[in-house]
């Protein structure tokens, strides 16, 4: 079972999947960035039906596996070439606090899969006027 690690949310999940040492082969994935706040991740899993990928969120690792069920084959059946896998496979995604998983399926052969940030209004970025203080803010200020 092939294995792959990503992190989503932090500063190493860039550099992770720029680094093509620690990238698996299979299967052949996307990650891709549609806005700051929005990722699609897309797994190959052709030949994978639905009932065959398990998805599991549990303390921010999101873990995706594909497990294929063997199929009866006509026992007469002579394979001239057999290039379609029907391996196993395991990827793992570390995600931070504020990504949170926002639906997936199975389109044209890839596993789609939506992740979205969700910065609290707290932590979000503001502007803060010159000259706005309030009267306690100027109190505490000056004295």
């Amino acid at each position: 079972m092939t294995h792959r690690e990503l992190f989503f949310g932090f500063d190493s999940f860039f550099d992770a999947i720029n680094n093509p040492q620690q990238q698996q082969s299979y299967p052949p994935y996307n990650v891709i960035k549609k806005d700051d706040n929005h990722y699609l991740i897309e797994i190959a899993v052709a030949g994978f039906k639905s009932k065959e990928i398990d998805m599991t969120l549990e303390k921010g690792t999101l873990t995706v596996s594909g497990k294929r069920k063997e199929y009866d084959n006509n026992k007469n059946d002579e394979y001239i070439h057999k290039g379609i896998s029907a391996r196993n496979f395991s990827h793992n995604f570390t995600l931070s606090e504020t990504i949170k998983v926002v639906g997936a399926d199975i389109v044209d052969g890839l596993l789609m899969i939506g992740l979205e940030n969700e910065i609290p209004e707290v932590d979000k970025p503001r502007t803060i006027n010159l000259g706005s203080l309030s009267t306690k803010a100027k109190e505490l200020l000056m004295s």
